[in-house]
């Protein structure tokens, strides 16, 4: 009986042991994909913040004549000011991953990250690319209606194969890395979780 007590007790030792190194390696991950968020989230309200301020800029230094430009820039910086709001809610979900929470807590903020992200990706990701193109191609059918057939047709093309481009290829590569990075992340802690019995 006392045997069967060692063993068990060599066997927990030898498992904490173990786990312990694996936590240490996890929170360093999770602090990285916190810096990593925060990071991408200041850059994107900056980008799309200089780019609509810039848009604004075009659009009262030159003067557009055709009321489909003034539409087309209206829908773009509004679609840009809608993503960015519905983005920025990711803030106090990455500010609120501390390096003093419970495995529990460091999970639940992970899901609701997890959450956020998939509706972004989804359905606000579709609402402003669709804005955006619209937008884009009744800002340019003033300028495309001065070109030649030829022109506007390159230009247009061009344009949409680009968006097309992103949407298509760029958009689920990037989409793909984020799921990997948090689903890796929440089944650690998943697994941590059990081995405790939480």
């Amino acid at each position: 009986m006392d045997n069967d007590n060692n063993i068990d007790f060599k066997d927990l030792w030898k498992k904490q042991a173990i786990s312990q190194p694996d936590m240490t390696d996890l929170l360093t991950r999770v602090n990285k994909f916190k810096k990593t968020g925060l990071r991408c989230l200041w850059i994107t309200n900056i980008l799309l913040l200089a780019t609509s301020v810039f848009i604004a800029f075009v659009w009262f230094y030159y003067q557009p004549q055709f009321i489909s430009t003034k539409i087309g820039i209206v829908l773009v910086i509004l679609a840009m000011l809608i993503y960015l709001m519905t983005y920025n809610k990711l803030l106090g979900n990455y500010k609120n991953i501390e390096a003093n929470q419970t495995n529990h807590d460091y999970l639940q903020k992970l899901i609701e990250i997890k959450k956020k992200q998939q509706f972004l990706q989804t359905k606000m990701m579709s609402f402003y690319f669709t804005a955006l193109t619209i937008g884009i191609c009744l800002y340019m059918y003033e300028y495309a209606s001065r070109m030649t057939a030829l022109g506007a047709g390159l230009t247009y093309g061009i344009t949409l194969f680009w968006m097309l481009f992103n949407w298509f290829y760029l958009r689920p590569k990037q989409i793909k890395k984020q799921q990997e990075k948090i689903n890796s992340l929440i089944g650690k802690f998943e697994e941590i979780n059990n081995q405790l019995g939480i």
